[in-house]
């Protein structure tokens, strides 16, 4: 399925759905044009759990070392930014778009085991980890460097493990340009590593985010830009830089 979160925007009422062909939401039996409906982030998590140096190439690009478990962070709820919204930047500092692909949680869970991670993958998602360069390099803990707001633009929707096959093909694009092209077969620690790592020791919500780390090709955005996660079986997450 191809899951969604709209708002009306004649009532400003969020719907959950399904998106059917081209330009048509499903609701508990209505059907509305898709067009005619704001498109907002696939899920409203409790967290946004990312990882960091999880490609290898990005990983040599950086010129750090391969991690013996799985570097994480948070970004907040507050960072996200519904697909078409803004990325807020300013002038004054460098930011880097980062493509990713997310796993998102479908029901509360805790010590799972990798072995039975995928019972508890709701789906897939993009996610564009966009970074404070500046911040990151004097901030131990990323908390200015990541979590500002818009610095998770979201979506553009929820594919259901059962649509869409491993590995996962995105690029990300500025200008139309290509920065960023891999897959997720490409990961360190993939999906069932992650969700073990992460459920040992917090408890995972329904719509909790999990955003798997980018490979190479960061480089920075200024505003005017356009920014385009393209994902194989998923779609686009477009995103338009302003200052």
């Amino acid at each position: 399925m191809k899951l969604a979160r709209v708002r009306n925007p004649r009532t400003g009422s969020i719907i959950k759905g399904e998106i059917l062909g081209e330009d048509l939401f499903k609701t508990e039996g209505r059907t509305f044009k898709l067009s005619n409906l704001d498109l907002l982030a696939p899920v409203d998590p409790s967290k946004i759990i990312c990882v960091g140096l999880n490609y290898r190439d990005h990983i040599e690009e950086t010129g750090s070392s391969v991690p013996d478990r799985p570097s994480l962070f948070f970004k907040p709820p507050t960072a996200i930014a519904n697909p078409g919204d803004p990325i807020e930047i300013t002038e004054a500092h460098r930011y880097d778009p980062e493509g990713e692909i997310a796993a998102v949680i479908g029901e509360d869970c805790r010590n799972v085991d990798r072995g039975n991670a995928f019972n508890y993958i709701w789906g897939f998602t993009g996610l564009n980890d966009v970074t404070n360069r500046d911040a990151q390099s004097w901030e131990q803990n990323w908390i200015r460097a990541k979590g500002f707001d818009t610095a998770a633009p979201l979506g553009p929707v929820l594919i259901t493990p059962d649509e869409i096959d491993l590995p996962i093909s995105f690029k990300l694009k500025v200008n139309g340009s290509i920065r960023q092209s891999s897959d997720t077969s490409n990961l360190i620690f993939d999906f069932p590593d992650l969700v073990e790592e992460m459920s040992s020791f917090m408890t995972l919500r329904k719509g909790d985010v999990i955003s798997t780390g980018t490979p190479r090709g960061v480089a920075p955005i200024t505003s005017g830009d356009t920014v385009r996660l393209e994902i194989e079986g998923i779609g686009t997450l477009e995103n338009h830089v302003k200052s």
